[in-house]
């Protein structure tokens, strides 16, 4: 079920992340303005719908089975942790912590962005196929 569970995550997030995604949002969601957090709470709105969908047709469709607890604490999950990721300091603070930071200005913090992202719906799909 893990397998199952983390590909309808990483549809959601792509789709989420490149296809849903408004150029607005980008530019805006790291901002420390009323318009950075709408822009954040919008986007990591979309990664929650989009999961919970993703995750609604792989019940009905697959079959997988997951209580609406799990479902909904995976969800909570995927949207704070992606908004977390997306305010963009944590990926600065944690190449400027590990020896990476020329690589930030070589476009180095898009390939730290996404593998944050990643490993967190890796922890989503593991802890509800563990539930």
């Amino acid at each position: 079920m893990f397998a199952s569970l983390f590909i309808l995550l990483f549809i959601a997030h792509l789709l989420s992340d490149y296809a849903l995604q408004t150029d607005h949002q980008a530019e805006h969601k790291a901002l420390r303005t009323w318009k950075g957090y709408k822009a954040l709470a919008v986007h990591a709105g979309t990664h929650v719908a989009v999961s919970a969908v993703l995750l609604g047709l792989g019940g009905l469709l697959l079959g997988l089975s997951l209580t609406p607890l799990v479902a909904l604490a995976a969800l909570l999950w995927i949207g704070g942790s992606h908004a977390f990721v997306d305010r963009r300091w944590p990926v600065t603070w944690w190449m400027t912590h590990t020896g990476s930071e020329e690589w930030i200005g070589r476009g180095g913090a898009a390939h730290v962005d996404q593998t944050a992202h990643v490993a967190a719906l890796g922890i989503a799909a593991m802890v509800m196929a563990a539930l």
